[in-house]
């Protein structure tokens, strides 16, 4: 029954690959399940509900990605939209039932040119260079990510960052994580991200770096749990404003460019990508994404999408969505364990060196960038730059993609510009002229 739904053996992946990766994949990306729900209490959705509404669109995320797509990728709500919705909304002065209609309405666009084909083929109209450019400014962004997160970078006063304390033991923990893994990695260890991970939290707890939970099962749909308190409160027609496009503008941009470059990234990573750097049969995990990033909006949280951490899961082998049906029951049986997986989440040590692991493994794709061509290197590397620098995806793909065609036309070949670069190019430009860029 596996082989006739996932195509394993095609695929060249086997059952116990499968669950590896998708078990690497959830250790990675599940700070989700405490992080969001605090970044979206500043937007006034109670953290109880806003916990089980976040776990649910990863169950349902990853369920359609596995039935629909056949991919293992897992999806979630995004890291970066939800700031946005958190924060960039703030002087707006506008409820959350709002946002949250903003979230709907954007994944109902989503489903429509999806469905018309008009997100893959502005997806397949970029060059090779730029697709390529995303996967390494990803890659370098998740090892920014994991170094900061283990506490190897820090933020400093006269300079934007700096060596963290190299005489703190969960510093020290971090390193020697990363090296596991790297050792693991190259000697062809199945599982080497999981184990590392596995075995960085085991020594890290032995020594006292974690807290012990404050209980061990909870119902999820108790009182402090109720999801009645936010699921179907959210505001569809005041979207239909007039003065609310820029947000709607906003969200819908930082969506679609940002699980374009998740699908490119995880591609590159797993050799998904075809001759052009085409991620194949697109359209099926963009409309994964649309249809969660509409439950979303539902059930009481922020836009969804494919989650670059797949790319765990990916290295270690995965290629089918049996990978995300095991995500998807990880996430599921974590809901009935919120208070012992909570304080798992802030083991920083530990699942840190496994991004910086990944973003090794991902800039492998800058060799497949024309760096003898200026008119492709120079917007390659603008993408890079300004995701890594700005701390967001979304604002390095809509750089690289304004400059792109600009660069082509100063230089004198427009002629390697097709329609779809141009209309990418004028609606990351309308982003920035009224948009809400942050």
């Amino acid at each position: 029954m596996l082989e006739r739904l996932f195509k394993l053996q095609e695929r060249g992946s086997s059952v116990r690959t499968e669950v590896l990766g998708g078990a690497t994949t959830f250790v990675t990306m599940a700070y989700i399940i405490v992080v969001n729900p605090a970044i979206l209490a500043f937007a006034g959705i109670p953290v109880g509900p806003s916990t089980v509404a976040t776990i649910l669109t990863a169950v349902a995320g990853c369920l359609l990605m596995a039935f629909l797509a056949n991919r293992p990728i897992a999806v979630a709500p995004y890291m970066g939209e939800n700031a946005f919705i958190a924060f960039g909304l703030a002087a707006l002065g506008i409820g959350w039932q709002l946002r949250l209609g903003a979230v709907f309405v954007s994944g109902a666009v989503f489903v429509l040119i999806t469905l018309f084909r008009v997100r893959s083929w502005l997806a397949n109209s970029i060059s090779p260079s730029m697709k390529h450019s995303f996967a390494v400014g990803i890659g370098l962004f998740l090892a920014f990510i994991g170094l900061v997160e283990t506490g190897l970078v820090v933020k400093a006063e006269a300079v934007p960052v700096k060596l963290g304390n190299l005489h703190d033991p969960q510093v020290l923990l971090s390193i020697a994580g990363f090296l596991l893994m790297t050792v693991l990695m190259f000697r062809r260890v199945h599982g080497a991200l999981l184990i590392g991970i596995a075995a960085t939290a085991a020594i890290g707890c032995a020594f006292g770096f974690g807290k012990m939970p404050t209980g061990v099962m909870a119902w999820p749909f108790g009182k402090e749990y109720d999801l009645g308190q936010i699921a179907f409160q959210l505001d569809i027609a005041g979207v239909f404003r007039l003065s609310f496009l820029p947000v709607l503008l906003t969200l819908f941009l930082m969506s679609f460019l940002d699980t374009l470059g998740t699908l490119v990234g995880v591609g590159a990573a797993g050799n998904m990508l075809d001759e052009k750097g085409n991620f194949p049969d697109i359209e099926r995990p963009m409309l994964v994404d649309a249809l969660t990033c509409m439950f979303s909006g539902l059930v009481g949280t922020s836009t969804s999408g494919a989650y670059i951490e797949s790319a765990t899961g990916i290295r270690e082998g995965a290629r089918t969505g049996l990978a995300s049906v095991v995500t998807a029951a990880l996430f599921a049986t974590s809901l009935f364990f919120i208070p012992l997986v909570t304080p798992l989440q802030h083991l920083k040590y530990a699942y840190g060196p496994a991004l910086v692991a990944v973003g090794v493994l991902m800039i492998g794709s800058i060799r497949k960038i024309d760096f003898d061509d200026l008119t492709e290197l120079a917007p390659a590397f603008v993408t890079i730059v300004m995701m890594l620098f700005t701390y967001n995806i979304a604002n390095g793909l809509t750089a690289g993609l304004v400059v792109y065609p600009l660069i082509k036309l100063a230089s004198g070949r427009w002629r390697e510009l097709n329609a779809g670069s141009v209309v990418l190019s004028l609606l990351c430009l309308v982003y920035y002229l009224f948009g809400l860029p942050h």
